[in-house]
């Protein structure tokens, strides 16, 4: 990257995060017992289930729909040299594996490791159990799965 795009760059990125941070906590995403009433589909006939959630994911999609289609109309973002698009396009064992895991965490605790981030700003009970146990399994899925790029690339192709 330029270093002239460097400090636009990371405003932009600043910014974002904190939109996205405030959006979290105004969704009430950060709230792991209106994600759990979400996640529990069992809910349904007895009228537990929150669906308000739905509205959040529908509104990212039609944000992302639009972002995506200007952006593939530009040579380039405003405050980069090139767009990063995801290097691995294949779905395989560990992507699905981990989306599991991942989602498995995510209905036991109610909290996902975004809005647990933003949730540090309150201290929630057990906020701290959370981000060890989140932080423990990185570590250990970076010792099943290869890590690196050029790894993953190998292991990829």
């Amino acid at each position: 990257m330029a270093a002239s795009l460097r400090l636009p760059y990371l405003v932009t990125a600043a910014v974002s995060g904190a939109l996205f941070g405030a959006g979290l906590y105004v969704s009430q995403m950060v709230d792991p017992l209106k994600v759990l009433r979400f996640l529990d589909f069992t809910a349904i006939p007895d009228g537990g289930w929150d669906p308000s959630l739905a509205f959040v994911i529908v509104a990212a999609i039609g944000v992302m729909f639009v972002a995506v289609r200007i952006g593939r109309r530009q040579p380039a973002p405003l405050f980069d040299t090139r767009f990063h698009e995801p290097e691995f396009k294949r779905i395989d064992a560990p992507l699905v594996v981990g989306s599991a895991l991942f989602g498995i965490g995510w209905g036991m605790s109610g909290i996902c490791p975004g809005p647990a981030i933003s949730l540090i700003a309150f201290w929630p009970s057990n906020l701290l159990l959370y981000l060890v146990a989140l932080f423990l399994g990185s570590y250990a899925g970076a010792l099943v799965v290869p890590s690196g790029r050029d790894r993953r690339l190998a292991a990829a192709s």
